[in-house]
This record gives structure tokens, sequence and C-alpha cells, in this order.
């Protein structure tokens, strides 16, 4: 990485490079990475202090279930669901707006933790720039867990064999390498991709189901972040991809929490889907909305591809902005960064778009507990 990071903050010199970057003035690519083993997992220079560290959950609500939706281990009982697993680290000295870390499609909270390389995550380099810093498993995936009752209930042919959601997994070579624009075709990378390609198959060894369903309806998920950023009193809710709107959801449920959304190449911005009234009352939210390189050549997928999605960003950027409202929608390469995947926080330069969001944060009260 180009600077060893600091308690408290980064280093003033690399504070002052992102916010030059920010005007558009490039910033130098970070240096050479290693495959990821436990012997190469590349610690940082100095110690991580912190003042607290833990987990809990978020929502849930209890139901009874017979013993063949239980999987019949027992008699009829009751059991939790739609419950959100929540980590945090707070640092020793913090005193900045928490911050909330949503993962994609198909992930979980590992997105923002030490990169497929070996490099320090965001999870890790946002607790050490003062920010409480929260990462959750969505709803469904993960420690969150998932509600087995319909699969159990399908097997047992009490229910219509397609009565089960769709459980849905993306793949390596589409729905990772040429989706996520690591390379035009698979195996075949860009040739200024900044994600590391050599730990693509560490990078695979993440991929969970979605066992949610590839219904979002009546998404569990956005209820349970805003019930997070009010328990938090105040947080920035940072998403990406698939759960790349919730943040907009979340505000609409209850905005109260939220007191700023950073959105990483979300899969939609929803720009016709919002009502009026809802545009209003996202325009009272500070918003980054963060793109990263090789969009125009993401054209050739079938739509809804990513250059399609932001524009639809743009789209609703307008709509925000004309309702008095403060979104930022950039791509890295605006910032002078060439080559980031759809991945950014596990790019190789991912401190520095860090940098750019952290940035960003601060100029919104200073970062402190707005």
């Amino acid at each position: 990485m180009s600077s060893s990071p600091t308690r408290g903050g980064a280093p003033r010199a690399l504070r002052s490079a992102v916010a030059t970057a920010l005007l558009g003035c490039a910033i130098a690519a970070q240096g050479p990475v290693a495959a990821q083993a436990l012997n190469d997992v590349q610690p940082a220079q100095s110690p991580l202090v912190l003042k607290a560290r833990g987990s809990f959950f978020i929502g849930g609500e209890q139901v009874e279930r017979s013993a063949v939706e239980l999987g019949g281990f027992g008699p009829a009982d009751r059991i939790t669901i739609n419950q959100m697993y929540v980590d945090y680290m707070v640092a020793d000295g913090a005193d900045k707006v928490p911050v909330v870390l949503v993962h994609g499609a198909t992930l979980t909270g590992k997105s923002y933790d030490t990169t497929p390389d070996g490099r320090m995550g965001w999870y890790e380099y946002f607790v050490r720039n003062g920010h409480p810093t929260y990462v959750v498993d969505q709803i469904g995936r993960g420690r969150s867990g998932f509600d087995a009752s319909v699969f159990n209930s399908a097997r047992a042919k009490d229910l219509a064999p397609d009565a089960p959601p769709a459980v849905l997994r993306l793949g390596d070579r589409f729905g990772a390498w040429t989706n996520f624009r690591i390379g035009p075709e698979p195996d075949s990378a860009f040739p200024e991709t900044k994600f590391p390609v050599e730990a693509a198959a560490e990078f695979s060894k993440q991929g969970v189901p979605d066992l949610l369903g590839a219904s979002r309806a009546a998404n569990p998920n956005w209820k349970a972040l805003a019930a997070l950023a009010r328990e938090l009193d105040g947080a920035v809710l940072l998403s990406h991809s698939q759960s790349g709107p919730y943040p907009l959801k979340s505000a609409i449920i209850d905005p109260h929490g939220i007191r700023a959304i950073v959105m990483i190449e979300p899969g939609t911005c929803g720009a016709a889907t919002h009502s009026d009234a809802e545009i209003e009352s996202l325009a009272r939210i500070p918003t980054l909305i963060v793109f990263g390189d090789y969009l125009a050549a993401d054209t050739r997928l079938p739509a809804p591809n990513w250059k399609a999605r932001f524009d639809d960003c743009e789209q609703f950027k307008k709509r925000v902005d004309a309702a008095g409202g403060d979104v930022r929608l950039m791509t890295t390469t605006e910032a002078g960064l060439r080559g980031n995947s759809h991945m950014l926080m596990m790019d190789t330069n991912n401190l520095q778009i860090a940098d750019l969001i952290l940035y960003w944060i601060s100029t919104k009260n200073g970062g402190a507990r707005f």
C-alpha cells in the first residue's frame, strides 16, 4: 500500500492526495500483491488498538414451525427468522460517524475484510480511520441464517416442487469475471485491471448461495438496516452491487438514523421507480455513488449492464438534485484511477478508493457524528 495507516486517521499527506484526487488528479497505484494464504496475509505496520469488538443481531421475529418444516429432528417448535448478523469494531479514541458495510449478491460481510490476496480490507481501514464500523451478513446468508421451512416442506411434498425460491449463486466465469469487469472474457483480464487476478480462486471461495430467494418485494434487510442505523444513533450506510439500493429503501422506511449513503456500483438507483414524495425524502440525505472502470466495455452484455446502471443513477441524481438534494455521482477514472473492477473494495488500490469515500464523509460536518 502507498502509506501505512495510522490509528485515528490516514497520514496527512495521504489525505491531501485524496482531496486532490476528488478534483480529478491521478493517484499512484498500489504496489505488488501476493497470493492469499495464512502466511501471506500482510499485517499492518502499526497495531490496531480497539475500545470494543463484538457482534450482535438486529431484527428477527419468532415463528412456529412444524416438525416437517424443521427437518424432522424433534417435534414442532419455535424458531427465529429474519435476523441480521452484525460484526463490529470500534477503535480506541474513535470519534467519527459509524459506518455500516453491506455486501452484494451471493457474498457475505467477508467482502470488506482481508482481500483475496491478503491485503487490508475496508473493514479494518475504516476502523483505523476513526469510524466505528459495522459489517453485516445479509439475511438469508452467512451467519444471519435463513428459514428452511419452505425447502423442507417442498421436499416432503407438502408444497409444490417450485414453491421454494430460486437459490442464486454467481459463478466464476460470467457471474464474477466478465460481469464484474475483471476482463472481457473469462481468464482474460483488462490490461490495467486492479483486481488481483492471481487470487481469483480465493475470491470464488467467498461465494455463498442466497437462500432468501430472488424476490425482493418485501426484503427484510431494508427494515433491519434502518433499525441498525437508528440503534447506532446515526450511521452512514455503505452498500454494494445488489445491496446498492438498500439504503434508499431503508431511508424510505425510516430515515431518522441514516446520516449519509454511499452506494458502490449499485445494481439500481431506481430512478424511475421512486415516487416524488420518496425523492423529496431522499433529498435530505447526502449520497455518494461510485462506479469503477470499463463501463463502456460492459455494454456488450445484456441489459441491465453496468453502463445502463450508471445511466440509471445519473437520472436518479437529476431527480434528487431537482428536489434540492446532495448527490455526488462519480467514476474512479474521474479521480485519475484506472482499471477498477466491480469489486472496488478488493482491487489492489482499494485503500485509495476508501480514502475517496472517507474524504467525502469528512466533508459532511467534518465526518463527526453528524
